[in-house]
Order: C-alpha cells, then sequence, then structure tokens
C-alpha cells in the first residue's frame, strides 16, 4: 500500500479520471437525440462499461496523504460543486425536449428518463452524500437541492442523523439484515427511512425545547424545494413532464438503496446487553478498492473510512485491507446487479457473512436476534 503525497494528489491529471461521469451527460443527448438502441448507452457505461474497466484495471490500494488541504483538492470539489447546475438543466431539458419530439414514442420516453435516473441517483445522490457531509454552506445547500430533484430530500436527516449513529443496529432502517433480499429491503426502507428522519428531526428540537412544527425543522425546506421541482416538471411538460420526473426520481431513489442495500448486507454491531453496543469500527462496513467503480463513485466504496470519519473529502478517503475491514468479490456495479438476484447475491454473501462472524465475533453463538433485528433497540 502507497501513499501518494498532497503533491501527487492535487494535480489535475490525478482528479480528472473523477470526472468520467461527465460522459454520461452527452450519452444521455444522444439517446434523446436518437431514441431506438441509443437509449441503452447510459445503463451500459454506467453498469457495463466499469465493471468491465473493474476487471481489466484492477484494485486501487493507495491512499492520500491526510495533510493534504481543501486547496489541494479544487479539481476534486469541482466537480461535486458543479454537478447540480448540470443536473438541472439536463433533467429539466430533457423533459421539455422529449414531451414535444415525435420521434420519441411513450415507451422511448420512459426509457429515455430511465437513464436520467441512472444520472441522478448514481451520480447526483452520491455527489448529494459526499456535499451534505461537509461543514461549507453552499455545498450543503447544492447537496439538498440534488435530493430535491429526486423526491429524497429527507435522506439528508436519515443518513446524517440516524445511519451514520445507529447503522448496523436494528435502529437503522438501511442496515440490510442477513438473508434479507432486495425486494424485501427496498420497500421497508422506503417506509422507514422517512419515518426515521421524521423522529430523528423531531427529537433535536425537542432537546431545543421546540415543537416538531417549528419552522426550523428542515422538513419545510424539504417540501418547499420538492414542490418546486414538481412544478417546474409540470410547467415544462404538462401531466406526461411531471409523469417522466418522478419516474426518474424512483430509479434515482432505487439506485440508492441498492448501494445502501450492498454497504453493511448482513453486517452487525455486537449487542453488549442492556441496549448498549460497541462503537462503529471499519469491519461494520463492506468495501471494494476496484478503481474504475471508485472513479465513477468518487470513492463511495471506501465506505468503512466513511464511517470512520465522514466529513473527510473523498479523495481522501482510506483503503482498508482485509484484516481490517470485509471486502466485496466485485464493484458496486457488478454488486447491484447480482442484488436484483436475491438467490445470487445470497449465494456470492452469504458465506463471506459467515467468515466475518466467525473472524470478528467467535463468542457470539447465537445469531438470530441479529439475523431478525430483534435485539434492543440502541439507548
Amino acid at each position: 500500500m502507497t501513499t501518494l503525497t498532497t503533491t501527487e494528489v492535487s494535480k489535475f491529471s490525478a482528479a480528472v479520471p473523477f470526472w468520467l461521469s461527465l460522459l454520461m451527460i452527452p450519452l444521455g443527448l444522444i439517446g434523446a437525440s436518437q431514441g431506438g438502441w441509443w437509449l441503452v448507452l447510459l445503463p451500459i457505461y454506467g453498469w457495463g462499461m466499469f465493471s468491465i474497466l473493474d476487471a481489466i484495471i484492477g484494485l486501487n490500494l493507495d491512499n492520500a496523504d491526510l495533510d493534504t488541504t481543501e486547496d489541494d483538492l479544487f479539481w476534486y470539489r469541482a466537480i461535486t460543486m458543479m454537478w447540480f447546475p448540470l443536473q438541472f438543466i439536463l433533467i429539466f431539458g430533457m423533459i421539455a425536449y422529449a414531451t414535444r419530439a415525435d420521434h420519441l414514442s411513450g415507451g422511448e420516453q420512459i426509457a429515455l428518463f430511465f437513464g436520467v435516473g441512472i444520472i441522478s441517483g448514481t451520480i447526483g445522490i452520491n455527489y448529494s452524500h459526499e456535499l451534505m457531509h461537509q461543514k461549507n454552506k453552499l455545498e450543503r445547500w447544492l447537496g439538498d437541492l440534488l435530493l430535491a430533484s429526486v423526491l429524497y430530500s429527507h435522506f439528508r436527516s436519515e443518513h446524517l442523523l440516524t445511519h451514520h449513529r445507529y447503522v448496523a443496529t436494528p435502529k437503522d432502517p438501511v442496515t440490510a439484515r442477513y438473508n434479507e433480499g432486495f425486494h424485501r429491503f427496498f420497500p421497508r426502507v422506503l417506509r422507514q427511512s422517512i419515518k426515521s428522519a421524521w423522529s430523528a428531526e423531531k427529537a433535536m428540537l425537542a432537546r431545543k425545547n421546540l415543537p416538531a412544527t417549528d419552522f426550523s425543522n428542515p422538513f419545510y425546506r424539504y417540501a418547499a424545494l420538492q414542490l418546486g421541482m414538481l412544478i417546474l416538471a409540470f410547467l415544462l411538460g404538462g401531466w406526461a413532464g411531471l409523469g417522466l420526473f418522478v419516474f426518474q426520481a424512483y430509479v434515482a431513489i432505487w439506485q440508492l438503496e441498492l448501494v445502501n442495500y450492498i454497504e453493511h448486507y448482513g453486517l452487525t454491531r455486537k449487542h453488549l446487553g442492556d441496549g448498549k453496543y460497541e462503537h462503529v469500527q471499519p469491519r461494520h462496513s463492506w468495501n471494494a478498492a476496484h478503481k474504475a467503480s471508485n472513479w465513477l463513485l468518487i470513492n463511495l466504496q471506501r465506505h468503512s473510512d466513511h464511517h470512520y470519519k465522514p466529513d473527510r473529502r473523498f479523495p481522501l478517503l482510506q483503503n482498508y485491507t482485509e484484516e481490517d475491514a470485509p471486502q466485496l468479490p466485485y464493484g458496486y456495479p457488478v454488486m447491484t446487479m447480482a442484488a436484483m438476484v436475491p438467490p445470487i447475491y445470497r449465494r456470492i454473501m452469504n458465506p463471506r457473512v459467515r467468515k466475518w462472524r466467525a473472524m470478528y465475533y467467535p463468542e457470539v453463538t447465537d445469531w438470530g436476534p441479529y439475523k431478525a433485528a430483534t435485539n434492543p433497540m440502541p439507548r
């Protein structure tokens, strides 16, 4: 494992691979203008090409020098900060165009906005995740705007206030349970995450002796931003435009929750008794060091370090070895495709979960309460 110096990290050439997401935009425009089989370019690029590149290029085990400053990361920060205006123009420009394009059938419009949802989910929500963890107000606002464009604004509250605190315990909705297939996980997490987000914000306000209806509750902001996006979609494309906007949002949310599903599948923090759990460790997240998919996903696959240091910017996230954290056999593109077929996913992952248990918790003899998430709620 090599540590890259600040000089090496700060080079524009080192940041450029993380800008590969930009190629999704012209691919979407080609699909919109040509229709037909050209519409499959985006799924092929997002899932297929990066899976192939992962197999060819292999792993990136290098770590950046943690003394690298914010100024040294300019070219990395630029891509996340420029993404909202690009995505905003793409989504609403596509709505205005597609609803008036005679060469696109109804099915082709749906296929086009499936691709738009891949962009707004794989890239947009992922970038919003990076932005929401920062202290800079502009970046946090950009993160809010990206989430509003996929009608999932409460993800910020759920992620920051619930997931990071309660990951791998029964109180975290997005920790997938052992043997829980994605098609059971998805509706469960849609229901539970918004309730969890509301409860977390309500509890924060209660600690300030304020009611949940106080205007400082970010749910007012979430609702206003999402309503504005819906109105704009309707004004540009009528009911068809509104439907296409909601569809791309659904696809984006599906993409997000597929990633949430694989990031912690089957991993649990040890219950110490009386509602107390061990501290979050690197071993409570699945990691993937695959180089190409980490370019596309701005190092999201270095997930253990993200939970250790949530506000650490993506170029500085550290890689963990098998001795410290569990490793996925493939990058996220392959693993999310496998997750859509639960028997295949269980065949890949269940033996790894059992190995993880034996490695870290040989003293635990009854895994039933962990698998069923029936251990006491954390205090």
